[in-house]
């Protein structure tokens, strides 16, 4: 560690440390990670970069409020077990927020070197823990059961956080998911060029490790719902972490056609059931030569960089904004571009066609112009008139957002819900019936990975109140 008169300094000129990324035009072939995440060396140099500032701004930027400069200190002093525990008191997915929160708008956004572009790479240095520090934690210290049992619904991020805060407060929690795996968006979700299936799988099997149960293929509103769980069951208390999986769609001429896709099912039939293996494994999917993509988030860089990967010849993103509206991560839409991805702004679908066999096979756009912003605080796009064109198109994948799934009413019909179908909570997750909590997307709509484990972890210690009270 650096050090002027037995005090650390911080070395002021270093560069951010650069991370390792594998050639585009080699990554865009198959599934292999895009970088390989920081060596010791990467770590440590990385570290000593911290200004170690006595008003943390990064932690306020952080949703579950992980000390950050407590794990660098670590980092700096090669205790990386030290620093794993840590994060852990804060977090149980060091692996997978370093690899899929926007740190850039979250603790790195926050961090003075942030004025200067030279923000210290949190999430590497969170994720190298995660990643290579597991043996040398200590396991979470969990408190002695009290003989209360809480129904989580839904293991995506959420689920999981209020799970794990739970678990190591001494209460038996009962996860139920309706895959048959655990992890939910993070595994159905998210390529494995970004959050390899391992990475959950581990985090999910160090849940179990704290003595947290999971089932499986269990549909809460189909085979079972809130009121056998209370009353049948002996569950004392339920959270409700189901997502918004419910897609948007166009709502254009034609977008029923064989090889129209939503981005859920596209990326669910990959991420999930090895589509990109076929016939090796049982699900098939259409591989485009000529895919476009509509979207400018993060899914639409998930599903259009998976095109290019089931081997596309061209994959275009089509967007009705610019490059600069879109909300997609920085690095995400700079990796697509790396890898081929043709970027269409300023447009909008107006129909799909159909070839002689009845598959789609060119798409009928029209451009748009920016005017005044909307509530969104962008410029709301407006069709261009007489600027109709077309592009050859035997893939189209829709990425356009998501809204509410009627889960929640089947499964706990007294919860209230807004006109939108997401349940009303409060800042802490409860809603109108007073033995269920609820959080992440199906109470925000579609938001972050680490928002919805902020959300989960604090409907977990509402939910402790309560039930201690």
């Amino acid at each position: 560690m650096p050090q002027v008169n037995g005090k650390y300094k911080p070395n002021m000129k270093a560069p951010r440390t650069p991370y390792v990324e594998e050639l585009p035009e080699e990554r865009a072939q198959d599934f292999r990670p895009v970088d390989r995440g920081y060596s010791m060396a990467d770590a440590v140099a990385e570290a000593n970069r911290c200004l170690d500032c006595k008003n943390p701004k990064c932690v306020q930027g952080c949703p579950v409020n992980i000390n950050i400069p407590g794990f660098i200190e670590k980092i700096r002093e090669g205790n990386f077990g030290g620093g794993l525990d840590i994060i852990r008191e804060a977090s149980l997915l060091p692996s997978v927020c370093g690899r899929v929160c926007p740190q850039e708008n979250q603790c790195e956004g926050n961090c003075v070197l942030n004025n200067k572009d030279r923000a210290i790479a949190i999430g590497q240095l969170e994720r190298f823990l995660g990643d290579n520090a597991t043996e040398l934690a200590h396991d979470p210290e969990i408190k002695p059961s009290n003989g209360k049992k809480v129904a989580v619904v839904g293991s995506g991020p959420s689920g999981i956080a209020c799970a794990g805060e739970l678990a190591r407060n001494g209460y038996e929690v009962t996860v139920f998911e309706a895959f048959f795996t655990g992890g939910g968006v993070l595994t159905y979700g998210i390529p494995e060029f970004r959050l390899p299936k391992k990475i959950v799988k581990r985090e999910i099997d160090g849940l179990e490790k704290l003595g947290v149960k999971f089932e499986y293929n269990s549909v809460v509103g189909r085979i079972t719902d809130a009121k056998e769980l209370f009353e049948e069951q002996g569950f004392d208390a339920m959270y409700l972490a189901v997502g918004a999986g419910l897609p948007k769609f166009l709502n254009v001429p034609g977008e029923n056609l064989p090889g129209v896709f939503c981005a859920n099912e596209y990326l669910t039939r990959v991420n999930l059931m090895k589509a990109e293996k076929f016939p090796e494994f049982d699900t098939p999917t259409k591989h485009g030569k000529n895919v476009v993509v509509f979207g400018g988030g993060n899914v639409a860089m998930d599903a259009a960089r998976t095109a290019l990967r089931l081997g596309a010849d061209t994959v275009t993103l089509a967007y009705r904004r610019t490059e600069e509206e879109m909300p997609a991560r920085k690095a995400e839409l700079h990796h697509a571009k790396q890898e081929g991805v043709q970027i269409l702004p300023l447009v909008s679908p107006l129909e799909f066609e159909a070839d002689e066999n009845g598959f789609v096979s060119k798409v009928k756009l029209e451009r748009m112009e920016l005017g005044e912003p909307d509530e969104s605080g962008r410029r709301r796009p407006h069709p261009v008139e007489g600027s109709e064109f077309e592009i050859p198109c035997d893939v189209a994948v829709t990425a356009i957002g998501t809204n509410a799934n009627p889960f929640p009413k089947l499964a706990a019909e007294d919860v209230a819900l807004n006109k939108w179908g997401y349940i009303e909570a409060d800042e802490n997750g409860r809603t109108s019936d007073p033995r269920i909590w609820a959080g992440g997307d199906i109470v925000t709509g579609a938001a972050t990975v680490i928002l919805a484990m902020g959300a989960g972890k604090k409907a977990a210690h509402s939910m402790m109140e309560a039930l201690e009270a």
